[in-house]
């Protein structure tokens, strides 16, 4: 080589310790490393191999990157957040050999590897785990005064289904797929599978408005945000909040009936967990906020306490106390607790679904039917009401014996449809006509679910009927406003 040493030309010479320092001084890891950008800086500053470059200059694969690229208005997105240009001309500039003192060989190589590398993480594990961190977003949306007196506000959870978001597994995977030459692979293998995500990108491309495609692309990545699935027998329940309304899904048939949900200043909250057991006429604990909104300033009226069938409990002994003997302030203290009874009239009405979240949430029937009927049914402090109480816990059960079901009607005050349940009315109709009032026949209080059934609270504005017909609806918490705000950087 000495013979051609003559030749050597300063801005063609390739200087591998000049492009791992620009490598490393390119981007900031900052708080979350396992960020697309984090984890690209993160890379080189560990002193990463080349990706996209080898003896032979740049690889084929950087060509199928900008390829896949260029079709990310596909999904809405723009080519620009992605650098594509810039990275095409870099491109161009390597192979033509188009050197200065401002361009040198090695600006080239680095912005071109970095470049390379950020976009194709991106990409990836945006369409895997989604491009918005919904726990980020949406538990950011209300605050209310905090608690601890370490600051004045916090913030409300709002979201809490379990969302997985990309791991170093994940990364580690990711840039393997380069080096084994299976980029396309892996851009494909991370597209969303749900048939409402195809369906929606399908609509995407006939869009007629700007309005239109904002709702469509929200909902797109809302497909985006997956978690681990509750074990199933093939049931599920759906309660999607813009719809108001539940679908509960078996292994060939789906039953719907619409539902009351928070109102906006007392949203139900967006979660996963599992149906465990049911209550028949149960008593209801009322919330410390609604006591402090709803029932303070009635304390010590006994009138409006026997009204509603309220009763009040002391928090550590269990006993109840006398409506007279507990103040204003002694109610806000937290130390007392109100309930009221079970039966006919109470707020839960005669039958509640529970399952676990952090939210003292559940499913309930209600003892105010009639707003069923209205389109608009964000009425409850965070609580979902079902329109057809008995028909969901039947479901639940499944192949249950008809007794049982007829106990459970009973409980209810509906009528039996077994011999054995129109008997047991019968028998008991002479206590009726003795005390001169309806009796409140309670066979059955209690009804475990087993195996638990999946429950899904979601938020989607664009979503399937129980026909599969993909329909719209109103964003009834200004979700779609607040996903928007974080997803447009992107298109």
């Amino acid at each position: 080589m000495e013979a051609f040493s003559s030749l050597r030309t300063p801005v063609f010479e390739i200087s591998p310790s000049e492009i791992q320092s620009s490598l490393k001084k390119m981007g900031h890891v900052g708080n979350d490393s396992l960020s697309p950008d984090g984890r690209t800086a993160l890379y080189y500053q560990d002193g990463g191999q080349m990706l996209w470059f080898g003896r032979q200059g740049v690889t084929d694969m950087a060509d199928t990157l900008i390829q896949r690229l260029y079709q990310v208005n596909r999904i809405g997105f723009s080519d620009a957040f992605f650098k594509v240009k810039d990275i095409e001309g870099e491109l161009r500039r390597f192979k033509a050999l188009d050197f200065d003192k401002q361009h040198t060989v090695n600006d080239v190589i680095a912005h071109l590897e970095y470049n390379l590398t950020r976009a194709y993480l991106t990409y990836v594990a945006g369409q895997q785990y989604g491009f918005v961190n919904p726990k980020h977003a949406i538990n950011r949306v209300e605050s209310k005064p905090d608690s601890t007196g370490k600051v004045k506000y916090s913030y409300v959870n709002l979201f809490d289904s379990p969302v997985e978001r990309p791991s170093r597994a994940f990364y580690a995977k990711a840039f393997r797929k380069i080096q084994n030459d299976s980029v396309g692979e892996m851009m494909t293998e991370v597209e969303p599978q749900s048939a409402l995500y195809r369906q929606l990108l399908h609509q995407l491309d006939s869009a007629s408005s700007d309005q239109s495609r904002k709702r469509i692309l929200v909902n797109m990545e809302r497909c985006r945000w997956q978690g681990p699935t509750p074990a199933s027998t093939g049931k599920r329940v759906v309660v999607n909040v813009p719809a108001f309304m539940l679908y509960a899904y078996g292994p060939d048939s789906v039953m719907s009936m619409r539902i009351g949900c928070g109102a906006t200043r007392t949203k139900t909250p967006l979660l996963t967990s599992a149906i465990e057991y049911m209550q028949i006429n149960p008593e209801w604990n009322i919330p410390q906020s609604i006591v402090n909104n709803d029932v303070l300033h009635h304390a010590g009226d006994s009138s409006y306490f026997a009204r509603h069938r309220y009763y009040i409990a002391d928090r550590a002994t269990g006993k109840k106390v006398a409506v007279g003997s507990v103040s204003r302030a002694m109610l806000a203290s937290g130390k007392y607790r109100v309930s009221q009874d079970g039966g006919r009239g109470n707020s839960l009405g005669r039958i509640v679904f529970r399952f676990e979240n952090n939210f003292s949430v559940y499913l309930h029937d209600t003892s105010t039917p009639a707003f069923f009927q209205n389109s608009w049914r964000g009425v409850s402090h965070g609580c979902v009401r079902v329109q057809r109480p008995f028909d969901l816990a039947h479901f639940l059960l499944g192949n249950i014996d008809s007794w049982t079901l007829d106990k459970i009607r009973i409980s209810m005050d509906l009528p039996p449809v077994t011999e054995q349940g129109r008997d047991y009315i019968r028998s008991h109709q002479h206590e009726e006509s003795e005390t001169g009032r309806k009796l409140p026949f309670k066979l059955i209080s209690y009804m475990p679910v087993s195996p638990h059934v999946p429950l899904y609270i979601i938020y989607y504005t664009i979503y399937p009927d129980e026909l599969g017909r993909v329909q719209n609806y109103p964003d009834v918490y200004g979700y779609d406003n607040l996903v928007w705000n974080h997803l447009k950087k992107y298109l």
